[in-house]
């Protein structure tokens, strides 16, 4: 009983909320994933001065000033930059990253490619609302073809970007989505993104209650979701539906639905999860892109590979270096012969 007495106490998300006042607008998504991201930590108990959030530009990267960690609110695309200098050079930290759909894919498109390439000990959290929010709702990459907004009041004539399948093709080693109406998945995510190693990347459907609303009530309305969204499990077959009366098979290698109330079916043909099938898990990346629409979209962890990050591939280089090469004295460096004039 003593030994209990003295423990530090457990955390709570409090511990991890900043005093500044929260400033999104009412019903944002952004809220949500705040309150689950701060819940994660102090459920992991973390150390507050061994966590840093690392921000770019739009309403998501307020989220560094509402939280009592450290944080730099940086440039516009720039953060998993920012944030890779600062893992490499202090490797002990907890460093994330918070940045959203036209932040992460558009200017900084070119430090998310070479960012999850790199395997850094990153966790990357990208806010996908389908618009630029904070400059007033012109379209953004991820927004759908024909979308109409201020900056394309005619409809826009853009493919939309696949933000996962382009993690995959990067070489990220884990690859997530979640949506912010789903409390108990957004916090299941979270823990597991925070607890990898290397680059974890999730995306998060995420509502702009002013230049967006209800861009993905599809899968957060009773009437729909159900019918709409596949949520997936390591080892688990691809079922959904109100009564998971729906499956999904692989013929040559091309996704079928069937109906599992139809007797004919076998089952032994559904579709199977695994986490470490990077062909499958592009293939299910496309679920809900142009091509797709009769698909649910996806939500679990799309892809997890285990190797070693970018830092511990660093330190392990630099030890092995001080052994074939040890450091010479620094009276013998500052005598040395290598002079020159001016």
């Amino acid at each position: 009983m003593e030994s209990l007495k003295n423990s530090p106490p457990l955390k709570t998300a409090k511990d991890f909320a900043s005093e500044q006042e929260v400033k999104w607008c009412p019903g944002c998504g952004d809220y949500a994933i705040l309150a689950q991201i701060q819940k994660v930590l102090a459920e992991l108990n973390r150390k507050n001065e061994d966590v840093v959030f690392v921000s770019g530009i739009g309403c998501s990267s307020r989220f560094t000033y509402y939280m009592n960690t450290y944080g730099i609110h940086g440039i516009h695309g720039r953060p998993i930059a920012i944030a890779s200098g600062l893992k490499i050079a202090r490797p002990e930290l907890d460093v994330w990253v918070i940045t959203g759909d036209g932040d992460c894919l558009s200017i900084g498109g070119n430090h998310f490619i070479h960012g999850l390439r790199r395997n850094i000990g990153l966790h990357v959290i990208m806010f996908n609302n389908r618009i630029y929010a904070l400059t007033k709702g012109q379209y953004s990459p991820t927004s759908e073809q024909n979308k109409i907004t201020y900056s394309t009041p005619y409809g826009s004539i853009d493919y939309p970007i696949n933000p996962l399948a382009l993690a995959l093709g990067s070489g990220a080693c884990f690859v997530a989505r979640t949506i912010d109406k789903d409390l108990k998945h957004m916090n299941y995510i979270f823990k597991e993104a925070a607890q990898f190693k290397g680059t974890s990347f999730v995306e998060v459907y995420q509502n702009c209650k002013i230049f967006n609303d209800e861009a993905f009530s599809l899968f957060t309305e009773k009437e729909t979701k159900e019918q709409n969204t596949l949520y997936l499990e390591d080892g688990k077959p691809l079922v959904f539906g109100k009564e998971k009366e729906f499956g999904i098979i692989l013929e040559n290698f091309q996704p079928k639905i069937i109906n599992l109330k139809n007797e004919s079916v076998n089952l032994d043909k559904l579709w199977i999860h695994d986490v470490k099938n990077k062909q499958k898990a592009f293939l299910l990346t496309q679920f809900s892109m142009p091509g797709y629409e009769e698909f649910p979209s996806v939500f679990g962890i799309i892809y997890k590979e285990d190797k070693p990050s970018y830092e511990q591939l660093l330190i392990d280089k630099i030890e092995q270096l001080k052994t074939k090469r040890p450091a010479p004295p620094l009276d013998k460096l500052l005598a040395g012969s290598n002079t020159w004039e001016v």
